[in-house]
């Protein structure tokens, strides 16, 4: 579904697909946490969000950025939302640059 539309960014994609945080707020009456967008296939978010589960377990960039979120206070769901949304940057910046992902191993991971 990357390629039924045409992006000029990974965030455009995002966007699209509906894996961008909403804030609801609304003055001092209403302040609740953000939510993914739902908006695009849900069909694409629930093979993402399979995906995203067995990247932070797999892939050192995801698994990387789940835990760094984590250590800040966010809840688990917004983490994996996160990974979700890292994925489908990869997955552009393969299509869009026709070279195979190159995980970055430089980074630590105190699991």
């Amino acid at each position: 579904t990357l390629r039924s539309r045409t992006f000029t960014s990974a965030r455009q994609a995002a966007a699209f697909h509906g894996l961008v945080p909403v804030h609801q707020e609304s003055g001092t009456s209403i302040q609740r946490p953000p939510r993914l967008a739902k908006a695009g296939s849900g069909r694409l978010r629930k093979t993402l969000y399979m995906a995203a589960v067995v990247a932070t377990r797999y892939n050192p960039d995801v698994r990387h950025q789940y835990h760094r979120l984590l250590r800040r206070g966010k809840a688990k769901m917004a983490a994996i939302g996160a990974a979700m949304r890292k994925l489908l940057h990869i997955a552009f910046g393969v299509l869009k640059s026709q070279t195979p992902y190159q995980p970055r191993n430089d980074m630590p991971c105190n699991s």
